[in-house]
């Protein structure tokens, strides 16, 4: 079912406010990735507060839906959604990479609720979520696990054994994302190492593919409900998003994907999000 104009404009409020965030975080711990995060806000909007069967006040029910993010490095922007769906203030996002805090440069599962994986190596969370997605099947469950790894992940070989496994045990209940944004921390993926035909690559290990822009929340979400409707296959979304998205001077610049922006380039960066209600965040008044 589409979304309706209200629905749309409060998650991509709400998307907002995540970017925001992202950047006020990234400021604070002045280390980590910036273009990644940025560019899925949108997904990650639409997994938190529309998608997902989840419960921020009981992180471990057993009935939830699992998501995976693979690519643990755009971490700032599965802390801030975490933060604002309410599984932890919204303050603590200050302290990311910090000495001592839960919100490690890379997630760490036991070190906060939400989580689902320890996730850093890249190329691991296909391979974890096939086998939490099998193991549910074996339990008679009913709960999907989503996958959210990057595009450069994708040249890990690791990758395509946990898809040749997903693909042969016909695991319905996985749903991976591949953010397509199409930089890599040296560069375009297609210069250091290409990538297409991907879509083909999937299908012929037996999934279900679909392509769609990441940041139009009504063809997402349209796109996840027609991949639960497929039961004899796992499903793959490519999302066709913009590294840096909100800030134009960094879109598309491949230099943004490890580096986080000064506190001046944080003010500038904010301006252009916008916040909510057409303020900065205190921390930048």
């Amino acid at each position: 079912m589409a979304l309706t104009d209200e629905q749309t404009r409060s998650l991509e409020k709400q998307a907002e406010a995540i970017r925001e965030t992202i950047i006020t975080s990234l400021v604070a711990a002045g280390s980590g990735h910036t273009a990644g995060p940025l560019g899925m806000a949108d997904i990650f909007t639409a997994f938190y507060f529309h998608i997902l069967n989840h419960d921020p006040k009981n992180p471990a029910w057993e009935e939830r839906d699992r998501l995976v993010l693979s690519n643990g490095h755009i971490c700032p922007v599965l802390y801030a959604t975490l933060a604002h769906a309410g599984y932890f203030p919204v303050e603590e996002c200050l302290t990311l990479r910090k000495f001592g805090s839960r919100l490690q440069g890379h997630p760490e599962r036991l070190r906060l609720p939400g989580l689902e994986t320890t996730s850093g190596p890249l190329g691991e969370g296909l391979s974890q979520a096939s086998g939490m997605a099998y193991a549910l099947r074996m339990d008679g469950k009913k709960q999907r696990v989503y996958c959210l790894m990057s595009d450069g992940e994708q040249e890990e070989g690791s990758v395509w054994e946990a898809a040749m496994f997903a693909g042969k045990y016909k695991l319905s209940n996985l749903i991976a994302v591949m953010d397509r944004n199409n930089i890599q921390i040296d560069g375009m993926t297609e210069d250091v190492m290409p990538l297409e035909p991907i879509a083909d690559k999937y299908r012929a290990f037996n999934w279900h593919v679909i392509e769609v822009g990441g940041h139009d929340l009504n063809a997402f979400i349209s796109a996840v409900e027609e991949a639960k409707a497929v039961y004899e296959k796992p499903t793959l979304i490519i999302a066709h998003t913009i590294p840096g998205k909100g800030v134009p001077e960094i879109e598309f610049d491949y230099h943004w994907h490890g580096k986080p922006p000064t506190k001046e380039e944080g003010k500038r960066f904010l301006k252009e999000i916008r916040s909510m209600n057409g303020k900065l965040p205190h921390e930048y008044a």
